[in-house]
């Protein structure tokens, strides 16, 4: 699932892409696409992807989540949930 954001994405951008994310067991992805991004938001992000892996391992499950970070250029052509309108 893409999300975009022009400006800076922070931790609390962070905590609305998980909560939405974790209601879809399916979702095997989170892309950010953001002019700039926080250590923060990022260490949220991987944190996340990291737990579901572990939740996963405990048990038994085949799941895992990429976080995948793309930092700079925001462009409007590119479908994605803005993170604004959250």
């Amino acid at each position: 699932m893409l999300f975009k954001k022009r400006g800076t994405f922070t931790e609390e951008d962070a905590r609305k892409v998980i909560e939405i994310v974790s209601k879809r067991p399916n979702e095997r992805e989170i892309i950010i696409m953001a002019e700039r991004i926080t250590d923060g938001a990022k260490r949220r992000l991987w944190d996340y992807a990291r737990g579901v892996q572990l939740m996963a391992d405990m048990t038994g499950e085949e799941r895992k989540v990429r976080v995948e970070i793309l930092e700079g250029y925001v462009s409007e052509h590119v479908k994605g949930v803005d993170v604004d309108e959250l």
